[in-house]
């Protein structure tokens, strides 16, 4: 059962990730597996079977997250987008318990309060620069375009593991966003059709994204564990501040321009129901 729910977890940070101005890392806290993921990935080579044990239902779930589920939220971003987005705002204001729980334990200073503040300010402003009118990147193959590849797959994956800061915003900044989740989305539909050829054209962007994806969680990994170690008060006020403001980042990336009544009781009601999920799977 408990294998079963660490899918269900790992699918939804899978999705957060892949859709900008959520947090595949706030999601992670908001279901109560930030920590131990993190752990996981830095005890990896010390402590395998321990490690292997909580990463792979959380990387399957991740996998069918990003894989199935990209499809089903891009025809709900497309269709129903204030609903959807306040899907993800009750997912993260339901986790904000587990995480304000743990903020109670530490002795809060007056740095604690200015991480907060800084944190909260951060999330907030982010949008501001990731608003999608950059010029998008043509991917060519050749070796500057792998390299390059690598590089944004270290950025990705660095701004997804950290809570708050949403990764498919960074690569909508760099103008790769869509590019990448062409790439994935026509992978995916190539591999459904068992056309190799199709999928063989996508692999060459695939390989060294995905190097820097690896790369970049391992290296944030040892930053943020180092940081919880040395200095837990100011590490959960700073997720503190980067979770309360994720809500109005979205928000603010979401662009609406009208409301009905209908879509106001069906919004209120998917944000509690997000609610509701993120505080029984972060039990």
């Amino acid at each position: 059962m408990e294998f079963v729910k660490d899918i269900l977890k790992g699918s939804l940070v899978g999705v957060a990730n892949i859709i900008p101005g959520v947090s595949g890392g706030t999601m992670a806290v908001s279901m109560g597996i930030y920590d131990k993921l993190i752990t996981a990935v830095t005890h990896i080579f010390k402590d395998f079977k321990k490690s292997l044990r909580i990463l792979l239902p959380i990387v399957i779930g991740a996998v069918l997250g990003i894989g199935i589920l990209a499809f089903v939220i891009k025809w709900l971003f497309a269709n129903y987008p204030v609903q959807t987005n306040l899907l993800f705002i009750g997912l993260i204001v339901g986790g904000l318990p587990v995480i304000w729980k743990k903020t109670k334990e530490q002795r809060i200073t007056a740095g604690a309060i200015v991480a907060f503040l800084v944190f909260l300010a951060i999330v907030i402003l982010f949008p501001i620069f990731g608003n999608g009118t950059g010029t998008e990147v043509i991917l060519t193959p050749g070796i500057g375009m792998f390299l390059k590849l690598i590089v944004v797959g270290i950025i990705a994956a660095a701004t997804m593991v950290i809570p708050g800061v949403s990764g498919s915003m960074m690569l909508m900044i760099l103008g790769y966003y869509n590019p990448i989740l062409n790439t994935i989305t026509g992978f995916i539909s190539s591999a459904a059709d068992l056309d190799t050829a199709g999928m063989m054209s996508y692999v060459w962007i695939l390989i060294p994204f995905g190097i820097g994806v690896v790369v970049g969680i391992f290296a944030i990994a040892k930053f943020v564990e180092y940081v919880f170690e040395h200095a837990p008060a100011i590490a959960y006020c700073a997720i503190l501040g980067l979770i309360v403001g994720s809500p109005i980042a979205i928000l603010a990336m979401a662009q609406i321009t009208s409301l009905t009544l209908m879509t106001v009781l069906t919004s209120v009601i998917a944000f509690l129901l997000g609610c509701v999920i993120a505080l029984k799977l972060g039990e």
